[in-house]
């Protein structure tokens, strides 16, 4: 149903978001209901890797552009523009919502669960501190719930490798499009008023 309205014209969930602090220049374009194209330009391979995977895997087209004084500021704030992209893209629209995946990289078996339901919190195991930290920055940013747990794995690489690739696999089921909302609350919106 999303590939069909988005064929013809009848939504566009995507976002652009730029950010600059004296640590980080960050500019940023993500369209959920691309086709899994990425362009990206940040100073560390590794983590264009990563950001490269979640694209492909979650079919959200990623172009990025990212500079900063030091990989952890990196890091970090674009996890926090990639969350915020993601939310301002989603709108209101019903969504599926929730989505469990479990991949296997070579000696990495790394289960991710999300809900994008508003509710932000995570439980990340991960090896790798500054992947951990870009896991929760993006979690918490979005308002998604995420759990990550590592089921068997030595190479860090493959780990975290197999961490993104779950991540993104959960983001094309749970961003499909639903006629109405999942939830007993019914629609949750916005407001200023109660």
């Amino acid at each position: 149903m999303r590939n069909v309205l988005a064929a013809v014209g009848l939504m566009n969930r995507s976002a652009t978001i730029s950010r600059e602090t004296k640590e980080t220049c960050i500019k940023l374009s993500l369209d959920i209901d691309g086709g899994g194209v990425e362009d990206i330009r940040c100073e560390e391979s590794f983590f264009t890797h990563m950001l490269e995977t979640l694209g492909r895997y979650s079919g959200m087209d990623i172009e990025l552009r990212a500079k900063g004084d030091n990989v952890h500021h990196l890091i970090e704030d674009v996890g926090i523009v990639l969350g915020h992209a993601l939310r301002e893209a989603m709108d209101e629209t019903p969504v599926q919502r929730m989505s469990s995946q479990t991949v296997a990289m070579d000696d990495a078996l790394v289960s991710v669960t999300a809900d994008l339901a508003d509710r932000p919190y995570v439980d990340i195991d991960c090896p790798d501190n500054l992947y951990q930290h870009f896991l929760r920055s993006f979690a918490m940013a979005s308002g998604m719930t995420l759990h990550v747990m590592v089921l068997r794995g030595f190479d860090e690489h493959h780990t975290i490798e197999a961490t993104f690739k779950a991540l993104g696999l959960c983001l094309h089921d749970a961003l499909q499009i639903r006629e109405d909302e999942l939830s007993t609350k019914g629609r949750v919106r916005r407001s200023k008023e109660c």
